[in-house]
């Protein structure tokens, strides 16, 4: 079992960053400024001996390799920003390609959504616009990946590499510029490119282009909250005369909390049917994104290393046994400003680390890096 996790690289200074946000920003800055909300509410989360590390060091991406395969990560997505030419955060994978001592698997995930305000203040003020150009931009793009795509870490299938594009929906320019990518990865003596996407809500079997993919990837708890969400609302008649912000979360004020139980989350997901037969699995080790949106956030209440362990070896036994693939991705390697990660913190330690290694022990699928 090929658990793959995503990866923020969001853990640098650039010049839009402090341009926007104020010099010295990360998303360390939301970690720290985080606060409880609530009595018992975690926060701020403080990763395990104050090591807010940035990831222009190579000695960083040295740690989160050897930490991963210890407990069985076998490789990370990391998510790209490409806006027509321009670039964010692009530092820690070029270095990443630079080092071949960083022997960790990896792909992109390429987080082709416009940057705004809205996380912070739900304002429109855009960022960054998304804009996707045309042929002459597509070829720039792609000639850009070529080197990470020759790489031998590139994770690929049957020599394909595998690169997601995380939202895929209403963008007319896809399909040209995919099989255009497609003509020139075999022009570059691959066999061509593996696309999936990651968009519960995009029908690649529907949708105009949509068979260019080789299938999706069910991004959880995204999934699963949405479900949650569609069942609470026939509860509405019951709730209206209680708490509101339990029984119907998509109906509260923007300045209410949302909160879903991590067990109930979890339910959800291991009730869950393949939308098809290429669609792979996902797994999440934890959400609570009030680091990022102050008190009009969403959390998971009841997360623990014990249950996330339970939860996960039967998912990926699910994986194996009805979705019928080898590749699990996990929601996340380090989204500290989301509360979901797996590199050790000062509450848990290295718990959650054990509960992946151990939930892939039960399974018989820790992977063998030396293959």
């Amino acid at each position: 079992m090929k658990v793959i996790a995503f990866y923020l690289p969001q853990y640098h200074e650039i010049k839009e960053n402090n341009e926007w946000w104020g010099k010295g920003f990360t998303e360390w800055t939301n970690v720290r400024n985080s606060k409880p909300y609530f009595k018992g509410h975690n926060m701020p989360r403080r990763p395990l001996n104050d090591n807010y590390y940035d990831l222009t060091d190579v000695k960083t991406l040295l740690w989160q390799k050897d930490l991963a395969k210890k407990y069985g990560i076998y490789g990370f997505a990391y998510y790209h920003y490409w806006f027509e030419g321009e670039m964010l955060l692009e530092k820690p994978a070029e270095i990443m390609l630079q080092h071949p001592e960083v022997d960790m698997p990896f792909c992109f995930s390429w987080a082709n959504h416009t940057w705004s305000r809205v996380w912070a203040d739900k304002t429109n003020n855009i960022l960054k616009l998304q804009k996707y150009g045309d042929e002459k931009d597509w070829k720039r793009h792609f000639d850009y990946l070529l080197p990470f795509f020759k790489d031998k870490r590139y994770i690929k299938e049957n020599g394909r590499p595998v690169m997601i594009i995380y939202n895929p929906l209403g963008v007319k320019e896809f399909p040209e510029m995919m099989r255009k990518w497609q003509q020139w990865a075999k022009d570059a003596g691959l066999p061509g490119i593996f696309f999936l996407h990651q968009q519960n809500e995009y029908d690649h079997h529907k949708e105009p282009g949509g068979d260019l993919f080789e299938g999706g990837i069910e991004f959880q708890p995204n999934r699963a909250v949405v479900e949650y969400i569609r069942k609470s609302l026939t509860f509405k008649l019951e709730a209206l005369g209680s708490r509101i912000a339990d029984k119907i979360p998509v109906l509260v004020c923007k300045h209410t909390m949302k909160h879903y139980g991590y067990d109930d989350i979890w339910k959800i997901i291991l009730k869950q049917q393949p939308k098809g037969n290429d669609w792979y699995p996902g797994a999440f080790a934890d959400w609570d994104n009030t680091p990022r949106r102050k008190n009009k956030g969403v959390f998971c209440d009841g997360t623990s290393p014990e249950k996330f362990e339970y939860y996960l070896t039967q998912q990926i036994k699910r994986a194996r046994d009805i979705y019928y693939k080898d590749y699990l991705f996990m929601f996340a390697w380090n989204e500290w400003g989301e509360s979901g990660y797996l590199e050790p913190d000062t509450k848990n330690g290295y718990k959650m680390l054990e509960a992946m290694r151990k939930a892939l022990i039960a399974n018989d699928e820790f992977p063998d890096f030396n293959k």
